[in-house]
């Protein structure tokens, strides 16, 4: 569908649809309160930005003044956002996950004016490098404040109150600077959650944004009939634009879960009949499925890997148009039995799944869709604003990223590089005009950094990150991506990290999944007093390599792993080992277990 009303920026959107929709009953918004969802209408939540905004402009919040929000996903989030956009001041979104230090560089590069933050906890973050920040001036907390005010720190609330004595001189002030913001206008900087040195700050403008909406809205069925549950940072762009802006342009519903422990139980409390999300969740999924299959009477073992079966050989003729009668019984049998009750899981109403932020595997995205459940997998970066290409729910093709979305031009460089071009291409990093330059070539084209191909349907397959390419000691190119997502389909494995580059073999880095590994050993008879120990067994050593033997089977002699390490526990943002969106950093956790790698390597024969 379409977007459901017209617009060229985002605060015309946001007025737009807020009017066309202001009598609706039904929530735009829906969140938690006292353990029950409240849902929040398109006019309370007009008026809410509305009030917020006039609060910043008391302040003396201007056009292109830099606003940073910290904060989980939360109504409170896009009413900050709307507000300070409307504003024609400049969004920084940061995630809470960040150390003071990281929210130090982000406030000093974009000369963050004001931020906005969920709690306690990100106040004090801002409160501890507040003394090295020369153009820094207030925070603002999402919840009331406590003993920790020290003066600077305004409420929601209080800001509300500003902005209604600023409306009784200024009555006509929101609705003039919703009606000043120009396509060209730079809408946000978003810094990138890079796996090496310091974030770089995404420009990004209207256009861009705005562009990406409607080609989205275009290409993935959204409309105003939809709910959608919301649990990826909205710092991130895939959710910012999916789960946001293109949301609200066709007037559907978005409801937050508390947190990302919490979707399994949110997904039945909401049902909502679309999710954006990344292949991590896919994963968790599949192996509790497992899990409970594993665990259950032989009987039903057999009756659900017949109806996987069933559903496969359903799927293929369904692409192909030719479902047998016969087939039609059994698929219809199989739902009952098995699929029907697998749905319920997930609230029963999702007609499908967005994937993005990360490579789904073609075996995950062909057993969900045996069991009836439909992925949309796409493919972009924060510098495209961000999606470039998408499968179709009628065309799409799992172990691809989809075609490109309408207005982006894709090729392929002589060396395989993925290169973009279109209104969604970002205005450039933000004080890094020689970063930009690295990546917007004279003509135009953006370098996305990714290698990849199309298939004769024109399908874009992604290989990997260039830069994580690797080269044996041999001299064969590997693309540690589609390994380690191979490795990731063990129930026993929870984090894989390859290893290899400039290497005669393969190597791994391996953390479980406690619970099943621990699960396993139980059920043999194995006894541990820790999770360090436990990996030390030569029993679950055992365990590691039979699975390893099993899962690259299939890949040809240099792509197999020889030697692997468990790891006692998981690698995490806290620990600098992964970024906010759960890419590893691999060079961080090469040179933190350089000790256990060179070990792999020893008594090479």
């Amino acid at each position: 569908m379409a977007v459901a009303v017209d617009f060229s920026t985002i605060p015309e959107m946001f007025d737009r649809i807020t009017t066309k929709y202001a009598n609706e009953q039904r929530p735009m918004l829906m969140h938690k309160v006292d353990k029950r969802y409240r849902g929040i209408s398109f006019t309370e939540y007009r008026r809410k930005v509305e009030l917020f905004a006039l609060g910043l402009a008391s302040l003396g919040v201007k056009k292109d003044d830099k606003v940073a929000i910290i904060s989980e996903n939360r109504p409170e989030w896009i009413v900050a956002d709307m507000a300070i956009v409307s504003l024609g001041a400049i969004d920084v979104p940061i995630y809470p996950t960040l150390t003071p230090k990281q929210i130090e560089y982000i406030f000093k590069d974009a000369g963050v004016k004001i931020a906005v933050v969920s709690n306690p906890l990100q106040l004090n973050k801002v409160s501890k490098i507040r003394s090295e920040l020369k153009n820094f001036q207030r925070t603002i907390l999402m919840s009331e404040k406590g003993e920790q005010d020290d003066g600077g720190v305004l409420s929601y609330s209080e800001i509300y109150g500003l902005g209604e004595q600023f409306e009784k001189g200024h009555p006509t002030y929101f609705r003039e600077k919703l009606a000043t913001a120009k396509p060209e206008d730079i809408l946000t900087i978003i810094y990138t959650s890079g796996t090496t040195g310091n974030p770089k700050g995404v420009i990004l403008t209207h256009e861009n944004l705005v562009s990406n909406i409607k080609s989205s809205a275009s290409t993935i069925p959204f409309t105003y009939e939809d709910t959608l549950l919301s649990f990826l940072p909205l710092c991130h762009s895939f959710e910012r634009m999916a789960g946001y802006y293109t949301a609200m342009a066709c007037g559907a519903t978005v409801a937050y879960a508390e947190s990302a422990e919490t979707v399994r139980d949110n997904l039945l409390e909401v049902r909502p009949t679309v999710v954006t999300t990344v292949p991590r969740l896919f994963e968790r999924i599949y192996t509790r499925i497992m899990k409970q299959v594993d665990g259950s009477p032989s009987p039903r073992q057999r009756i659900f890997h017949w109806a996987v079966g069933v559903g496969r050989q359903y799927a293929r003729a369904r692409h192909s148009g030719l479902i047998s009668p016969m087939l039609r019984v059994q698929h219809a049998l199989a739902d009952k039995l098995v699929f029907s009750k697998l749905k319920h899981r997930t609230g029963g109403r999702i007609r499908f799944f967005v994937s993005g932020g990360a490579a789904l595997s073609k075996e995950l995205g062909e057993f969900f869709e045996a069991v009836g459940i439909t992925i949309i997998e796409g493919y972009g970066l924060t510098e495209t604003s961000p999606v470039l290409t998408a499968n179709r729910v009628d065309d799409y093709k799992f172990g691809t990223v989809g075609k490109p979305i309408p207005g982006v031009e894709i090729k392929i460089a002589d060396d395989g590089e993925i290169l973009a071009k279109g209104p969604n291409i970002m205005k450039g990093y933000y004080n890094n005009p020689e970063a930009t330059a690295e990546v917007i070539d004279e003509d135009g084209w953006f370098h996305t950094g990714d290698v990849g191909m199309f298939d004769h349907q024109g399908h874009l397959m992604i290989t990997d990150r260039k830069k994580h390419l690797f080269v044996s000691s041999g001299g064969k190119n590997i693309a540690p991506q589609p390994i380690e997502n191979l490795f990731l389909q063990s129930k026993y494995i929870d984090q894989f990290v390859l290893i290899g580059d400039g290497r005669m073999f393969l190597s791994a880095l391996i953390i479980p999944e406690f619970e099943n590994l621990k699960d396993f050993a139980k059920s043999v008879g194995i006894s541990f007093s820790t999770d360090s120990d436990l990996i030390q067994l030569s029993d679950i050593r055992k365990l590691f390599e039979k699975e390893i033997q099993t899962l690259q089977k299939d890949l040809p002699t240099y792509e197999r792993v020889r030697r692997f390490e468990l790891l006692p526990q998981q690698l995490t943002v806290e620990n600098g080992e992964i970024t906010p969106t759960l890419k590893v950093k691999r060079k961080v956790v090469e040179q933190k277990y350089a000790g256990l790698i060179e070990k792999m390597y020893q008594d090479i024969t």
